[in-house]
């Protein structure tokens, strides 16, 4: 674990229909967390997009790209112009009928640190990512990123305990969680407080569990869906906690803003000491995990 403190920024925003703007936007939005002194920013799932994954259209292929590609390009410059790390999450055009929902992790000198592929793959009404995305390959790595080792996990992975524990076996202190996530506006009357609440319990459980921080960014606003569905209503509501669960920072459900933070390893280095998880974990009694359901 690298230690230090270092300030994190969380871009929370809505999606248009033109990529450019969303890209000029999400530009705007790096600045003004370097500005209040962000040394690592992340942006949300598929950020240069409205969530297309609302329906099945072959055309929506021509939105992705590689990696190196335009965007990691531009935000290359953009991270060595405001000196700050950047989490980058993209629509990735790996070959020829190969797609993946990725993220790209930039160094403040615009290096391409490492490459993270969503593992986890949804596909429901309105989520229907299975169409569009191969389910990712290089495992829950962790990155050396701004002075600290980090976990990047995409929307859907948040909800798996597996996923966080081994991206914080592998080193990081921080689990960054990029994220489109919201409500089908028919449910929320009657769900919404309880679906947004799940949401927001599962990752501080997994903060700690696993003695990290979590941060998440969610997008903001309605997008409409196809003609006859009500669209979904995203509920922004980014947040970064702490080690033992507690909200540090958080945005609004409906504003585009910039969520800040600040994380410290010896944060976590007290917490495992007191809480000791990790100590008491029976590695040799956990092979089951690995079965689809046991099967008395």
């Amino acid at each position: 674990m690298i230690g230090g403190c270092t300030t994190i920024g969380l871009v929370q925003m809505a999606m248009g229909v033109d990529p450019g703007e969303n890209l000029r936007r999400a530009t705007q939005l790096i600045a003004q967390a370097a500005e209040r002194g962000a040394e690592l920013v992340c942006l949300p799932e598929l950020f240069l997009q409205r969530y297309f994954c609302q329906h099945e259209d072959v055309r929506h292929f021509d939105l992705a790209e590689p990696i190196p590609g335009p965007t990691t390009e531009a935000l290359a410059a953009v991270a060595r112009r405001e000196r700050v790390a950047l989490i980058v999450p993209l629509f990735e055009r790996r070959a020829p009928g190969v797609f993946h929902n990725s993220a790209v992790l930039l160094a403040a000198d615009g290096t391409r640190v490492g490459v993270y592929r969503k593992m986890h793959i949804p596909d429901d009404p309105g989520f229907y990512e299975k169409y569009y995305f191969a389910p990712g390959d290089l495992g829950f790595p962790a990155f050396e990123l701004a002075g600290r080792r980090v976990g990047v996990l995409i929307c859907w992975d948040q909800w798996y305990p597996e996923a966080a524990r081994l991206a914080a076996l592998h080193g990081a202190s921080v689990l960054f969680y990029p994220t489109a996530i919201g409500w089908h506006p028919h449910e929320k009357q009657a769900e919404g407080a309880a679906q947004r609440e799940a949401w927001r319990t599962v990752q501080r459980g997994h903060a700690i569990a696993n003695g990290v921080y979590v941060a998440a960014a969610n997008r903001v606003g309605h997008e409409p869906g196809p003609t006859g569905s009500a669209g979904i209503e995203f509920w922004g509501s980014s947040f970064v906690c702490d080690p033992q669960g507690t909200v540090l920072s958080e945005g609004g459900e409906a504003d585009e803003q910039v969520v800040l933070a600040t994380v410290d390893s010896s944060r976590v280095e007290q917490v495992r000491r007191h809480w000791p998880f990790w100590r008491d974990r029976r590695i040799d009694a956990y092979a089951d995990l690995q079965r689809r359901f046991i099967d008395e």
